[in-house]
């Protein structure tokens, strides 16, 4: 959440920032919203100086006997007491409101992040591996669920009539496949990656889904329970929260955290949008990293994350580009964001499965998460990073698409082999 002492420092730069990400500048009205509370402080502070003085006046005016002025001082006192609840009161309801603005205006994005309005406004940085097409693989390619539904081994129906739509059942190969990716992908970032893995909770309080920014504007888009946990959209929420309300040594820092963990959206504003298939589900897993970082090493911390999760689609042998997001089309939390669009034959598009944002203090704020000093000179923000490392439910769609073969049949990437338990081809069941 911002500070609005630093809103009325840099008013202009405040709302340059939101212009830039297509929303209206904000900056005269939560100062005079700031105005107005200073006012209710001003007026109770004051107020609370008078009962006060009159309160030793009281016991003057008793003091000399003077029955008639001490009874004029009481029923002051007693008419401050009223209007100090009332000054309360009002203080409270616009400290409240202007903290409620506050908490729902995103992150100002940084110099390097392209301004645009939306997805057409991204910058393509660079293109790996080749697309696999019709014409290089000799045949026309199909999209993930004909392949799945025709070998046996993905069933939407099933999935339908105990949970409804945009859930699926995998059955078999396909889902030891689906496992040995989850498995892949922390291996290679414990191993090779330098994270440390976590098996966080999947069920959180609402402080810990605000500090993240998913509250309160995006509470459509979660599940809730009758008890008031959120289960968690994505583990950023998780890991981000290790470090809330801590102080932590600059000589640890970096803390780089990986989890893999299912995942649950309602997906309450993709109405229409890829109904059919695993792309987007309310149910789904997802290997996820996190770096907690001075904000001197936040940009490159940025930049590694990206690489890291690269070499997982690269292990792989997938085609993907990488998109920097512009500032009309980045999360709320972020002050810039890489995309990872990974190429699917079956639908000839790039469709992300990954982004790694860089968000400075904005969710530092949020969650109170400091870092001290090695001088001992005070404390700072740490900075947060976090990004897709990768979402296995879409590796799974690529490799199912990129390695399939004429007759329906699905190749085993070479690195996952290990993880097969000796099979190399998916064939129906």
């Amino acid at each position: 959440m911002y500070d609005i002492r630093w809103i009325r420092e840099n008013a202009l730069a405040f709302d340059q920032g939101l212009i830039n990400r297509g929303a209206e500048p904000l900056s005269a009205r939560l100062i005079a919203q700031d105005e107005e509370r200073r006012a209710a402080i001003t007026a109770s502070q004051l107020a609370q100086e008078r009962r006060n003085a009159v309160s030793k006046e009281i016991g003057q005016a008793m003091a000399a006997k003077d029955q008639a002025r001490a009874d004029a001082l009481k029923a002051e006192v007693s008419a401050l007491k009223e209007k100090l609840a009332d000054l309360e009161t009002r203080e409270k309801i616009l400290v409240d409101e202007l903290d409620r603005q506050l908490a729902t205006i995103p992150n100002m994005p940084i110099e390097s992040a392209p301004v645009g309005k939306d997805e057409h406004d991204n910058v393509e940085i660079k293109k790996i591996g080749t697309p696999r097409t019709e014409a290089s693989m000799g045949f026309a390619p199909k999209q993930h669920f004909e392949l799945g539904e025709a070998l046996g081994l993905m069933d939407f129906e099933a999935a339908a009539r105990m949970s409804g739509a945009r859930f699926v059942v995998n059955r078999g190969s396909l889902a030891r496949l689906e496992r040995a990716l989850g498995q892949f992908m922390l291996d290679v970032h414990t191993g090779e990656n330098g994270y440390t893995e976590v098996n966080p909770p999947y069920l959180v309080k609402d402080q810990a889904v605000y500090g993240v920014g998913q509250l309160p504007k995006f509470e459509e888009d979660l599940f809730k329970t009758t008890n008031d946990f959120y289960l968690i959209s994505t583990s950023e929420v998780s890991l981000t929260n290790l470090v809330r309300e801590q102080i932590v040594d600059e000589k640890e820092l970096p803390f780089r955290f990986t989890a893999l963990t299912p995942c649950f959206r309602s997906e309450a504003g993709a109405a229409g949008r890829d109904t059919r298939g695993m792309i987007r589900q309310h149910q789904f897993t997802k290997v996820e990293l996190v770096s907690i970082t001075t904000p001197e090493q936040s940009l490159a911390e940025h930049d590694r994350m990206l690489a890291s999760a690269e070499k997982v689609l690269q292990k792989l042998g997938l085609a993907y580009r990488v998109v920097i997001l512009c500032t009309g089309d980045m999360g709320f939390s972020a002050q810039k964001t890489y995309d990872i669009e990974v190429w699917l034959p079956g639908q000839n598009a790039y469709r992300e499965i990954s982004s790694c944002s860089v968000c400075g203090d904005f969710q530092a704020r949020r969650m109170n998460a400091r870092v001290k000093s090695p001088d001992g000179k005070g404390n700072r923000f740490v900075h947060t990073l976090n990004g897709s490392g990768v979402a296995v439910g879409r590796a799974l769609v690529a490799v199912l698409e990129t390695y399939q073969n004429e007759d329906g049949s699905v190749t085993v990437p070479d690195c996952l082999k290990p993880y097969m338990g000796g099979l190399t081809t998916l064939t129906k069941a």
